[in-house]
């Protein structure tokens, strides 16, 4: 297990994300949001976005990661700016939508990065077809069985039904999510990117694939032990919307994974941005192979 200390989070000016080309395509035939970098070289990296955010997320490191990494950024289907497909709300089916993306877009076995509501999606997608993904990056999202879950996210995931969400203020109640990212102060743009993606329906309409979890997750958690593709779990210290008994309850029992802990809330991407990029960069260029061989040196 590594241990992390958090770098002081700079706001990120318009100009650093000059290199994150944002535009909307077509997978599976589903319209999608993502973004790219300008590097030709380098590991593939592929990242979901997280909830309820969007691939602006990864602005603050997106400038480091540009010169070392190939990369692509994708909302998934009814997150962010990405068009909603109902057969996809849950981590089984977007596991296999991101290897129908993978294949589509020919990403040559990417190394995977799904944080939040990408963990569990990604590691279908590693159980499923192993041959497709280098290594898989997961971490502040739901794993545990039973579950284990602090705040509005415990009540989203196990409450009776939808309805008493249906007359909130969409906007507010993503906004108070918003409001617990700590150290990091959220550029404008970005915070109305992440209002106007669940504008509506929108955020109602994402919640049913987190309120899948307590039945896909029990599944995945039989899948754990024969996944063989290397994993870095990424877990903020102070995360009290997903504890750190989930990144616990997969370090446990994935074969080959590595446990960075960062000394950072739920949003580690964003209030510790330096220290992710880090991680990542170390990870992609040889702590996948250290992971997968048997000689990592933080086991």
């Amino acid at each position: 297990m590594e241990n992390v200390t958090t770098s002081d989070a700079a706001d990120v000016q318009a100009d650093d994300r000059a290199a994150m080309a944002v535009a909307f395509g077509t997978v599976a035939g589903t319209r999608i949001r993502h973004a790219t970098g300008p590097a030709r070289s380098g590991p593939t990296i592929l990242l979901t976005s997280p909830w309820p955010e969007s691939i602006l997320a990864f602005a603050p490191m997106w400038p480091t990661l540009t010169g070392k990494a190939r990369l692509f950024a994708v909302d998934l289907p009814g997150f962010g700016g990405s068009d909603r497909r109902d057969d996809l709300m849950s981590p089984r089916a977007m596991g296999a939508f991101l290897v129908q993306l993978i294949e589509e877009l020919e990403l040559d076995t990417p190394h995977l990065v799904g944080p939040d509501i990408g963990t569990s999606a990604a590691l279908f997608a590693a159980a499923a077809r192993p041959d497709l993904i280098a290594s898989v990056v997961v971490g502040s999202g739901a794993a545990a069985i039973p579950i284990q879950l602090g705040g509005a996210l415990e009540h989203w995931v196990l409450a009776r039904d939808l309805e008493e969400f249906r007359s909130r203020d969409p906007r507010a109640i993503v906004g108070a999510a918003l409001d617990t990212i700590s150290g990091y102060s959220l550029p404008d743009d970005i915070r109305n990117d992440y209002l106007d993606s669940y504008d509506g329906e929108r955020f109602v309409e994402s919640m049913r694939y987190v309120r899948t979890y307590p039945h896909e997750l029990a599944e995945l958690a039989n899948l754990l032990p024969v996944i063989q593709t290397p994993v870095l779990i990424i877990a903020g210290a102070r995360d009290r919307a997903v504890p750190l008994a989930n990144a616990e309850f997969l370090h446990r029992r994935l074969p080959h994974s590595r446990l960075s802990i960062v000394d950072a809330g739920h949003f580690v991407w964003e209030e510790a941005a330096a220290d992710y990029a880090d991680l990542l960069d170390d990870w992609t260029s040889r702590g996948h192979l250290e992971a997968a061989n048997g000689t990592d040196p933080y086991p």
